[in-house]
């Protein structure tokens, strides 16, 4: 990503908060149980092991209107960065320097934790199945360290308000993966869950859905219930990775 902004330097395992209100106001413990993420809407974490990576973040999160920006240099310092703030959104690199690939078991702990949270991935490698890995993980979105302020804000507002983002040529490559796995995954389907579906493709919510089409959202909920049992995927995220790879193969037309 171009333009990080100089940070302070950080040691591994360092975790801190930076309020960009032109007050400081710290982050109280939580006590009485966590504070659902739904509540914390401009309050992000990010989690990298490199400060200029996280300057950088830290400047452009502050542009787009968050308010409390958490930063953790690992997966534990960040895990319980997690757990003591439960911020909304989450930014996480997927390679660590000592742990590897470790960003893919950080993601799966905090959807365990906490299902509502929104992730976003990034990483300087577009390995597609590493990035497919970490969309059935969890992640709704993920976007490459090189790419523009302008492309990382996109994916960050479209990760904050439930949409799924990838790159388009990412995406493609995401669903070759699957071809000769799943062929004709969509025949089992009925029309209703082809537009439902569709509609989940193009990154919108379960009510959104249910607003579209003039249904309840439990029905939704459940028509979604049974695509997963006809797909071979046990999770929402997973339902979202086949629609996602539906489109980018040209499955469904805009």
């Amino acid at each position: 990503m171009r333009r990080w902004r100089n940070s302070p330097p950080t040691k591994p395992g360092d975790a801190r908060t930076v309020t960009t209100s032109l007050i400081d106001r710290p982050v109280s413990g939580i006590s009485g149980g966590a504070v659902p993420t739904r509540d914390r809407p401009d309050t992000l974490l990010v989690v990298d092991d490199h400060p200029v990576v996280l300057g950088g973040v830290r400047s452009l999160a502050g542009q787009a209107g968050f308010r409390i920006i958490h930063e953790a240099t690992d997966i534990v310092s960040g895990f319980r960065a997690f757990h003591r703030h439960r911020p909304r959104l989450v930014v996480t690199d997927l390679s660590f320097r000592d742990s590897g690939l470790s960003g893919l078991s950080l993601i799966r702990r905090l959807k365990a934790l906490e299902p509502e949270v929104r992730i976003l991935a990034f990483s300087m490698h577009a390995d597609p199945i590493v990035v497919a890995r970490a969309l059935e993980g969890g992640a709704l979105g993920f976007v490459l360290k090189d790419a523009g302020s302008d492309a990382f804000l996109e994916a960050l507002a479209a990760v904050r308000a439930g949409r799924v983002s990838l790159p388009h040529a990412l995406a493609t490559e995401v669903a070759m993966l699957n071809r000769t796995v799943r062929p004709a995954p969509l025949a089992t389907l009925s029309v209703r869950e082809l537009q439902i579906l569709s509609l989940m493709s193009q990154g919108k919510s379960y009510e959104a859905i249910a607003d579209t089409l003039s249904v309840s959202y439990r029905t939704i909920v459940n028509a979604s219930a049974l695509m997963r049992s006809k797909l071979g995927v046990n999770s929402r995220a997973g339902l979202i990775q086949i629609a996602v790879e539906q489109r980018a193969s040209g499955a469904f037309a805009d």
